[in-house]
């Protein structure tokens, strides 16, 4: 609990602290920042104390923390100096404190309820949990930056651990361990993620109510000057301006009428659905376990046809009767991460990964997708300011013009960097959404032009050349096991796995577009825009054999091992099979189609060329404005959803995991934080401009999509916490499983966690196993901990080279003379002998006995000290 309350305070503390800075750089915003203070502080305070660090300015402790906020602090006080100083973003504060109370409460609440959560079943145990707090515990204890390898001793993290230093940054501040700061971080996460989403709800409400306003008041001023018009008139034309006075009075009283459903007071309310959508509502998989639990549609009698059997999911496709109830059934849960299934022509089943958010949350692992999350969106709220004017004005950079101030270029390349050190993939995404809301604002300014082509392409370059910069020392240091481009031939998604996994978002979506469609008479490009989104999947369809045929030419060696594999001797043979299931998959392609093309329509105004020097009668002058509003970016935000759902149909990343398996986790959790958006707003304004019959249809349509989207997290937090059910028990301490299962290493751990710093050797063995457990713990490195994880982050096994070997030699080998040369040679200081060791190797004990001092003994436990 004491901890629980210092990182609260610390995160009070420091969006206080970044107000002021974030209050000048979004004036577009209705927040003014407010609810990315916490985000954006993280961010510039962990960006200083890095780069100080890791330019030898700074060390990792304390005074470098210190230093690395002073940093902060400085840029708020600047920032302070421009307008009336401190009183601008004090005033707002007295004049939103609803607002500010509803952001606060927000992240209260969302900070306690995942810690709650993670106490409940805290272990940092299982999937990738022990690298994740091997990471924390090794920045904790490098001296300096980059931060050690806990994994390989004498070599830097590869790895992006931005997210890591951030979690150190705060252990250390609040003097919390690693162990403990594991599961405060995820609370942290989460929370911040809830108020992010808040923001950006609530800044696209009241962009549009402002729009809104705008207009009304432009046609209250066109009332006026009719109506002076016609008192010049006759009498029968003043009889005409007494009429129009009166359905002017009808008009404003339907304004009266209609206002509290439009008012900023509803926004702080409505924009709770943000973060419903984005970290609760879940994919359709735990409803479909509920009622596949009950028989509903399994097949009885004579019946044929097996709704289940043609889902074809996994245990979803087996007799209920022979499956464990749920909750009780152990990790039913995890299927909802695993909906989309992969097969090849031979029928063999090739596992992919679709997480979303609220089940990384549940799992609990604390990696770079959860802990970039406040930061991707952070940089959508950086592209909604862009979209809607913010930062406006001109920089010249040798022989090119840029319309945006320095402030906003780089606050641009400070977050996309950011964003790369995060979580790389995430780089993408945010990149194409920053420069397409570039792009949008300056057609909105100057109309659409070629040129625009060329400010999008100098644009991206330019931030994307200087985010390079600003992170220079992660890059030098950073390897990958990335290896290019592969195509997809032979793995669509089917359109009832689309629908399983982001269906609960696509529905909303859907309705909205509809209503925007049929009642908001939105300007619609059906050609253009359905042109497009045919034309770029049959691109990639083409583009994918192209490159298949150019792999089969240039490098067979690649390409027949793969055709060996399905049974195949030429790529003839593979389009003649592929070709079919790609067909036979059309409803997924159908309903991607529907979704980029309906966006596209709908975002593509057809008389956009005509936004300047075309008169008053120009349908942009009308319409313009609104085209900067809400509408637009939600639509942006689901176009470049649908890309990132569409790529991995005909692409993916090239990696040691030899699939898309990969790319489908990654891209499809971009595209859950992009829609989930979309979804929310959709929904938002639904519920505000809907009447009548069509009113009560939307509300009971989304109340029952609420309920079967909340199936999963109300279960699966059953399932997972065993229904909260030991509350004695509970605890935010990672590492406290090992108190209970192995006393005696846990003593060993505590030990070394304050010993002097220094190599240890432990026992070698498989990923996602209960080795290299002290080296996790203690944050000291040791020679190799999981030798696929490491040959995962740095792309092979050249690095490692023959320590595993080299490792059981020391442990097993009677010649001192050796095991001291293997033990000089890898500097090696603690030596550890537990249970682990003599279970995996036929440890000879008695060369340490006799040549090492023993510094730690207990129970089956020792550590020798190497002189």
């Amino acid at each position: 609990m004491i901890h629980f309350l210092a990182w609260y305070l610390t995160l009070i503390i420091l969006g206080a602290l970044t107000f002021p800075l974030v209050y000048r750089l979004f004036p577009k915003f209705a927040d003014r920042g407010y609810s990315f203070t916490r985000a954006a502080g993280m961010l510039i305070w962990g960006y200083a104390f890095w780069m100080l660090t890791s330019l030898g300015i700074a060390q990792n402790n304390i005074g470098g923390l210190m230093l690395g906020l002073a940093v902060l602090i400085a840029l708020s006080l600047w920032a302070s100096q421009r307008g009336e100083g401190l009183r601008d973003p004090l005033a707002w504060l007295k004049d939103n404190l609803k607002l500010v109370f509803t952001v606060e409460i927000l992240f209260l609440l969302s900070f306690a309820l995942i810690a709650l959560l993670r106490a409940a079943n805290p272990e940092a145990l299982g999937t990738e949990k022990p690298m994740e707090l091997a990471f924390i515990n090794a920045i904790l204890r490098s001296p300096t930056f980059p931060p050690r390898d806990p994994w390989l001793s004498g070599y830097a993290i590869s790895y992006y651990h931005f997210g890591f230093i951030m979690t150190a940054m705060l252990a250390k501040l609040t003097a919390t361990a690693g162990s403990l700061a594991f599961n405060l971080m995820t609370a942290l996460i989460f929370a911040l993620s809830a108020i992010g989403a808040y923001g950006i709800l609530y800044n696209l409400q009241s962009t549009d109510f402002r729009l809104q306003t705008l207009d009304s008041r432009h046609q209250t001023l066109d009332s006026r000057l009719q109506t002076l018009d016609f008192r010049h008139q006759t009498l029968d034309s003043r009889l005409q301006t007494l009429d129009f006075r009166h359905q002017t009075l009808d008009s404003r009283h339907q304004t009266l009428d209609d206002s509290p459903r439009h008012s900023r007071f509803n926004f702080h309310y409505s924009a709770l659905l943000a973060p419903l959508f984005l970290l609760l509502i879940s994919n359709f998989e735990g409803f479909l376990a509920i009622i596949h639990q009950y028989k509903f549609f399994w097949p009885s009698g004579s019946s044929k046809f097996n709704f289940w059997i043609w889902l074809d999911m996994k245990e979803l496709s087996q007799d209920p009767a022979t499956l464990t109830p749920i909750p009780e059934r152990f990790w039913w849960w995890w299927r909802a991460s695993r909906v989309i299934q992969d097969y090849d022509l031979l029928g063999n089943f090739r596992e992919t990964i679709d997480e979303f958010p609220f089940f990384s949350f549940l799992l609990g692992d604390l990696h770079p997708h959860v802990l970039s999350m406040p930061f991707a969106l952070l940089a959508i709220a950086v592209a909604l300011n862009i979209f809607l004017g913010g930062w406006r004005g001109e920089t010249k950079i040798l022989t090119f013009r840029f319309h945006l101030k320095p402030l906003g270029l780089f606050s641009v390349a400070l977050i996309l960097g950011g964003l790369a050190f995060l979580n790389t993939w995430d780089i993408l995404i945010a990149a194409a959404l920053i420069a397409s809301a570039y792009l949008l604002s300056r057609i909105h300014e100057d109309g659409w032009s070629w040129s625009r082509l060329e400010d999008f392409l100098y644009f991206g370059l330019l931030t994307g050349i200087a985010a390079i910069l600003l992170y220079l020392p992660f890059y030098l240091g950073f390897a990958s096991q990335a290896g290019g481009i592969l195509p997809n031939l032979i793995n669509p998604t089917r359109g009832a796995h689309l629908w399983v996994m982001f269906g609960t978002l696509l529905l909303p979506i859907f309705f909205w577009m509809i209503y925007l469609w049929r009642s908001e008479k939105t300007p619609v490009n059906w050609r253009s825009g359905f042109a497009l989104a045919l034309g770029l999947p049959l691109f990639l369809w083409l583009f994918s054999w192209l490159i298949a045929w150019g792999i089969s030419r240039v490098n067979p060696g690649l390409a027949m091992p793969f055709l060996d594999s399905q049974n195949l001797s030429s790529l003839g043979e593979l389009f003649s099979a592929a070709t079919p299931r790609r067909l036979e998959y059309i409803a997924g392609a159908l309903t991607l189609l529907f979704v980029t093309g309906g966006s596209l329509s709908l975002l593509w105004n057809p008389h956009l060329s005509s936004a300047r020097g075309r008169g008053t009668d120009s349908p942009l002058v009308s319409r313009g404005e609104l085209k900067r509003g809400g509408t637009s970016f939600t639509l942006l935000l689901i176009l470049l959803g649908s890309l990132l759902v569409l790529a991995p149909e005909y692409f993916y990343l090239r990696d040691q995991f030899g699939t898309r398996m990969n790319t489908i986790f990654k891209f499809y959790y971009q595209a859950w934080l992009l829609w989930s958006l979309a979804a929310a707003y959709g929904a938002a304004s639904l519920l505000q401009k809907l009447r009548g019959g069509w009113d009560r249809v939307h509300r009971t349509g989304l109340a029952l999509l609420l309920i079967a989207g909340l199936i999963y997290p109300v279960f699966g937090v059953i399932s997972k916490t065993d229904s909260f059910s030991s509350p004695a028990d509970w605890t935010l301490d990672g590492a406290a499983h090992i108190t209970r299962s192995n006393p005696d290493e846990a003593a060993a751990i505590v030990w070394l966690q304050s010993a002097p710093d220094g190599i240890v050797l432990e026992a070698v063995g498989g990923s996602y196993t209960g080795y290299a457990r002290i080296s996790t713990n203690s944050g000291l490195p040791t020679l190799l901990g999981w030798p696929g994880h490491e040959a995962q982050w740095r792309g092979g096994y050249a690095e490692m080279g023959s320590r595993q070997k080299d490792i059981e030699m020391i442990y097993t080998t009677s010649d001192w003379d050796t095991t001291k040369a293997f033990l000089d040679h890898y500097q090696v200081r603690y030596v550890v002998v537990g249970l682990l060791e003599k279970s995996t190797y036929h440890v000879d004990e008695t060369k340490f006995q006799y040549f090492l001092e023993p510094v730690f003994s207990q129970g089956a436990t020792t550590i020798y000290l190497v002189p």
